[in-house]
């Protein structure tokens, strides 16, 4: 497949104002099936955005794309939160048994009370860590002030990065599926090194003199 007909696929599979529905319901759902490949979408269709030229007026815009993932991750960070606030015997008796899921729960606990929510950033890059952070904050009864904001900023974060690594590949390297795969890898990078910053243990407080 030369370059000119990968980009013409490229360009078919986002074409349409139908990928921003589809790019908004993958991230909603993500939270619940983590499994769904939103952000490959949204640096799919942000890669194709680095295409865009007078004659293609029917690539994705990079405004309306990041403003409809971003919408879409709070929304579903939102509803996985409302759900585990609005108490699941099944949910805390899953949370219970699991030591990883506990120890999540208690440290967001501990880290939004203190204001350190940026732990609801990084984890919205980590695999699965979104899922653990909205019901983890729910189940734990964490108040929405000390939640919501921090999701926003995570769900803004995360959007911008996935679509200005979709647009730059495109740039740098043409509106290719080499191109998205090269963002989406470096994408999942992010999340490796987010996960690492989760789990690496805190500091020992320093002994009193």
């Amino acid at each position: 497949m030369n370059l000119l007909d990968s980009l013409g696929s490229l360009r078919s599979l986002t074409a349409g104002p139908w990928i921003y529905p589809v790019v908004a319901t993958s991230i909603l759902l993500d939270v619940f099936l983590p499994v769904l490949p939103s952000g490959f979408l949204v640096i799919t269709a942000a890669t194709a955005a680095a295409s865009a030229t007078a004659a293609t007026p029917d690539v994705p815009s990079l405004l309306p794309l990041l403003l409809c993932a971003a919408t879409a991750s709070v929304l579903g960070d939102f509803l996985a939160y409302r759900l585990a606030l609005r108490g699941s015997a099944r949910l805390d008796r899953t949370i219970a048994r699991s030591r990883r899921l506990s120890m999540a729960q208690e440290r967001l606990g501990t880290a939004l009370t203190r204001g350190g929510g940026l732990l609801v950033v990084l984890a919205r890059f980590a695999p699965a860590g979104r899922s653990v952070v909205s019901l983890g904050a729910g189940t734990a009864k964490r108040r929405v002030e000390e939640f919501l904001p921090w999701s926003a900023l995570a769900g803004v974060t995360w959007a911008s990065y996935s679509v200005g690594l979709g647009w730059l590949g495109g740039q740098w390297l043409g509106a290719t599926w080499f191109s998205a795969g090269v963002s989406t890898l470096a994408l999942f990078l992010a999340g490796g090194l987010a996960a690492y910053l989760i789990r690496r243990p805190a500091a020992a407080p320093a002994p009193a003199s």
